[in-house]
């Protein structure tokens, strides 16, 4: 429990990071979060289908199918049915009013399940855990980025822009405290967060970049999911 929530407060932090290149309008770290954005996607999506899966179907056996749609469908419900307008990355255009709490109300469930997926990996193992907490943090940075861009461009200050994405953080360690109380996180959150994920790199961050030009976003989602099966085989004399 201690080990995720250390690991979740790290991920957390990704989202105020995340936030301040926004607010101090630091365009070369926001250069560096859209590269994040692809790379993320890669690592994220090698995760959840070559690790997160399988432990899934192990530990919540014949319900796991329909568990990982859930968590699929109840992120598209969220950001994309119920929130007419999201996006990940930086805002650049006015939004209507209300657009960022919306958004913010979206995410939150997303990022709740951020935190379920840290603690239901460590309940496995430590490997695994730190492959979730590391996919998880690739994200966290744009995540911050959207969230906090969104509500610059409704006309909020920096201070409201900066507290909506140390939400996101909080609720993050919310799923941490949650799973370790609930016993149905905790059998079933690992099927629940892998429908999750999948949704956030397939359906979130990868359309973020297929429509642009160059190469080095292509490479950046190669990259990732290389550097998983690199990570995954440096953690394999864990404990």
């Amino acid at each position: 429990m201690s080990s995720a929530l250390a690991y979740a407060l790290m991920a957390a932090l990704g989202n105020v990071v995340g936030a301040l290149a926004v607010t101090r309008r630091a365009a070369r770290e926001l250069l560096l979060i859209e590269h994040f954005v692809a790379f993320g996607a890669g690592f994220m999506l090698a995760v959840a289908l070559v690790e997160v899966l399988p432990e899934a179907f192990i530990r919540s056996g014949g319900a796991a199918p329909a568990l990982v749609l859930a968590g699929y469908l109840a992120v598209h419900l969220t950001q994309h049915t119920l929130t007419p307008h999201f996006h990940f990355g930086v805002e650049t255009h006015a939004v209507r009013h209300l657009a960022g709490p919306t958004a913010l109300v979206g995410l939150l469930l997303h990022t709740f399940f951020d935190g379920v997926a840290i603690a239901s990996a460590f309940l496995v193992g430590p490997a695994l855990g730190v492959l979730v907490f590391v996919a998880i943090f690739l994200h966290k940075l744009p995540e911050g980025v959207t969230i906090s861009s969104l509500m610059v461009a409704e006309g909020r200050s920096g201070g409201q822009a900066l507290a909506s994405a140390a939400a996101l953080g909080a609720a993050t360690l919310f799923g941490v405290l949650v799973t370790d109380q609930v016993a149905f996180l905790a059998r079933h959150g690992l099927a629940l967060s892998a429908g999750v994920t999948i949704y956030v790199a397939a359906s979130n961050l990868v359309p973020e970049f297929q429509g642009k030009p160059g190469w080095r976003l292509p490479v950046a989602f190669f990259a990732g999911a290389g550097v998983f099966y690199v990570t995954k085989l440096l953690l394999g004399g864990l404990p």
